[in-house]
């Protein structure tokens, strides 16, 4: 889910996960209601918060032992050990949650989130403020969720993730979808079909061509050569996400 500021995505995610109720209108997680099935609901659904919300008294292992409980599960220090192992966390098991820099409590929301095996995973903005390190090893874990068959439900600002990670894109914007498609769909629909191409001709003069697809850059190529242009380089610039998302937020 992609949008500016006060699109309204932490909104919905709290709908979805029963911290607010909606107006109108009806969300379901895995066919269960959230309002009226909220039990089941919430055991379908983990949420990884925008916040980086703890409890300062614990430590690692017996926060996570402390969710599981929330969840009815005991005795899964086994799985609580994986995942903590996945995320890097296990040389922290026995730290106290306030002694963890910013980047580690992050993980710990993520491995709370996960304790109870949810089938879908919502990711709140989840890799703000965190090195470029514990990014990479976070999203191979996500993918590995993924293939395992997890859903995996993702906010984030940085769009090069979202076109590299995801499936399916939707773009929110004053609390309203305004665009809903796979990412091909949306790169090809949104971003057009069209292609920049940056010529820089040997006499240091430069042409930017804007072509409806690779089949008339030969021909564009040609006019340059019959003007007398000599070609020292050609840069392309294909339609990305940025492009797609800034054109349906300013419409």
């Amino acid at each position: 889910m992609l949008g500016p500021n006060g699109a309204g995505k932490t909104t919905l995610i709290n709908v979805i996960a029963g911290l607010a109720r909606p107006d109108a209108g009806a969300a379901s997680v895995m066919a269960a209601d959230v309002t009226s099935d909220y039990r089941r609901a919430r055991r379908m659904l983990g949420v990884v918060p925008q916040e980086l919300v703890f409890d300062p008294f614990f430590t690692v292992r017996e926060t996570l032992r402390i969710q599981s409980g929330y969840f009815g599960i005991r005795r899964n220090d086994a799985w609580i050990d994986e995942v903590m192992q996945h995320l890097d966390l296990t040389a922290k098991a026995d730290a106290n949650m306030r002694s963890l820099s910013g980047g580690m409590k992050r993980r710990v929301l993520v491995a709370q989130a996960l304790v109870h095996k949810p089938p879908v995973i919502v990711l709140d903005e989840p890799t703000a403020g965190v090195d470029v390190e514990l990014r990479q090893g976070l999203w191979e874990f996500v993918r590995r969720l993924n293939r395992d068959g997890h859903t995996i439900v993702l906010t984030t600002h940085y769009l090069e993730e979202a076109e590299m990670h995801c499936s399916r894109i939707a773009v929110l914007k004053a609390g309203r979808i305004v665009a809903l498609d796979s990412t091909r769909n949306l790169l090809h629909a949104f971003a057009g079909s069209r292609v920049s191409a940056r010529v820089v001709a040997r006499d240091g003069s430069r042409h930017l061509l804007q072509i409806e697809g690779y089949a008339q850059l030969e021909r564009e190529l040609g006019r340059l050569r019959e003007s007398g242009v000599e070609i020292a380089d050609i840069e392309i610039e294909r339609p990305d996400l940025e492009r797609v998302f800034l054109r349906l937020t300013s419409e």
